[in-house]
C-alpha cells in the first residue's frame, strides 16, 4: 500500500507539496495528473526516498521511503519519466543488471524480454531502440523483481499506439496481481482504461479526483468569508499577508488593506493551517508564502520580514522561531 498523510514539502518558504491523504490499496492503480509545475517531480523524489518531507509522512508498505531505502528497493519498481536504459548495451544486458542486483535467475530476463514483446530486440543496443521500445524495456526492467508496489513516471510517454496497448493490459495484470500502482502523468491521456481512480495536482495541491465512468468532481475553491457591510467578501488564503487580532477579532490583512472577519484568530488558526499560515506570535498568524526574512534582533527577539511593498515586520516569538526552524529547516 502506498499511504500519504499530511504531507507538507516546503522549499525556501514556498510550500511545493500540500497534499491531506491520498492512499493506494493493493490491486489499485491511480494516477496524478498535473503539468511540469504542478510539484510531481518533487513527490515522485520523495516516493523514492531522494527527498524527505516537512510535515507529514510518506509509507510505501509501511516503510518510509527515505529511511528504509535499501529494504523498499526490494518491494518497489520504479519507471522513471526518463527510461535512463545503459545507451551501448542489449536490452537483454540491460535486464541482466539488475537481474543480478536481485540474484534473479536468467529465466526471469528471458520471460520479461518476451513479456514486454522485445524477443525480437533483446541483442539490439537500447539506443537503437527508439522511444516506444525503450520505454517497454524501462517497464519490464521496474516490474523485473516482481514488486509489490511500482511507481511509473509518464509510462506512455513517446510511444506507439501498440505500446501504450501493451504497457497497459501489464499495469492492470501487475494490480491483479496485488501491486499496488501510482502513475504520475502530465495529462491523463491513455489513463481511464486503466486507473481506478484520477488525481488532479495543481500548484502543489489535489484539486479535484476522477473514477473513470463517473462524472468528475470537482472540489470548491477554499476561500475565507469576511462579513462587508451589506455584503460577504471571500478571499482567497495565498491573498492574505497575515491575520492579527485586535479586541477579540481577527482581521486578514491583504495587499488592499484590513479585513474584519467575525472568527478569533484559533478559529482562522484551524481554517488556514493547511493553507501555509504560522502562528508566529499570539496575535498573529502570517502566510509564510509571503515571508522573505527571518530577522533575529537578539536572543530571544526574532521579527519576520515579508516581501510586500512596505516590507512589513511581524513579530516572531521564541518558541515560535525553534518551531519554524524545525519546519523549514534553516
Amino acid at each position: 500500500m502506498i499511504e500519504i498523510q499530511g504531507l507538507q514539502k516546503v522549499i525556501e518558504q514556498n510550500t511545493a507539496l500540500d497534499i491531506p491523504e491520498l492512499v493506494v490499496r493493493e490491486g489499485e492503480v491511480a494516477a496524478i495528473v498535473g503539468s511540469v509545475d504542478s510539484g510531481q517531480d518533487m513527490l515522485l523524489q520523495i516516493l523514492t526516498g531522494q527527498a524527505t518531507c516537512s510535515a507529514g509522512f510518506v509509507r510505501m508498505a509501511g516503510l518510509d521511503p527515505h529511511a528504509d531505502r535499501n529494504r523498499l528497493s526490494k518491494i518497489v519498481g520504479v519507471m522513471f519519466k526518463e527510461s535512463n536504459l545503459y545507451a551501448n548495451r542489449s536490452a537483454y544486458a540491460n535486464l541482466a543488471v539488475f537481474a543480478r542486483l536481485y540474484r534473479l535467475p536468467k529465466s526471469r530476463i528471458e520471460e520479461i524480454i518476451h513479456m514486454v514483446g522485445l524477443a525480437d530486440h533483446a541483442s539490439i543496443e537500447a539506443n537503437q531502440l527508439g522511444s516506444s521500445l525503450g520505454r517497454r524495456l524501462a517497464f519490464g526492467r521496474a516490474i523485473l523483481h516482481q514488486p509489490k508496489i511500482l511507481i511509473l513516471g509518464d509510462p506512455f510517454s513517446g510511444c506507439d499506439e501498440a505500446t501504450v496497448a501493451l504497457l497497459g493490459d501489464l499495469i492492470r495484470q501487475h494490480a491483479a496481481e496485488g501491486a499496488a500502482i501510482l502513475a504520475l502523468c502530465e495529462d491523463a491521456s491513455n489513463l481511464e482504461s486503466i486507473c481506478d481512480v484520477l488525481y488532479q495536482l495543481s500548484h502543489g495541491r489535489i484539486v479535484s479526483s476522477h473514477i473513470p465512468g463517473e462524472a468528475p468532481s470537482q472540489k470548491m475553491p477554499f476561500m475565507i468569508p469576511a462579513r462587508l457591510e451589506g455584503s460577504v467578501a471571500l478571499v482567497d488564503p495565498a491573498d492574505i499577508l497575515y491575520v492579527f487580532a485586535q479586541d477579540d477579532r481577527a482581521f486578514l490583512q491583504t495587499a488592499d488593506g484590513a479585513i474584519p472577519t467575525q472568527f478569533t484568530l484559533t478559529d482562522l488558526e484551524r481554517r488556514l493551517s493547511r493553507s501555509g499560515f504560522f502562528r508566529a506570535h499570539r496575535s498573529y498568524l502570517v502566510n509564510l508564502q509571503h515571508v522573505g526574512e527571518v530577522i533575529p534582533f537578539t536572543r530571544d527577539s526574532f521579527t519576520l520580514k515579508l516581501k510586500d511593498a512596505e516590507a512589513t515586520q511581524i513579530p516572531l516569538s521564541k518558541s515560535a522561531a525553534r518551531e519554524l526552524r524545525e519546519l523549514l529547516g534553516y
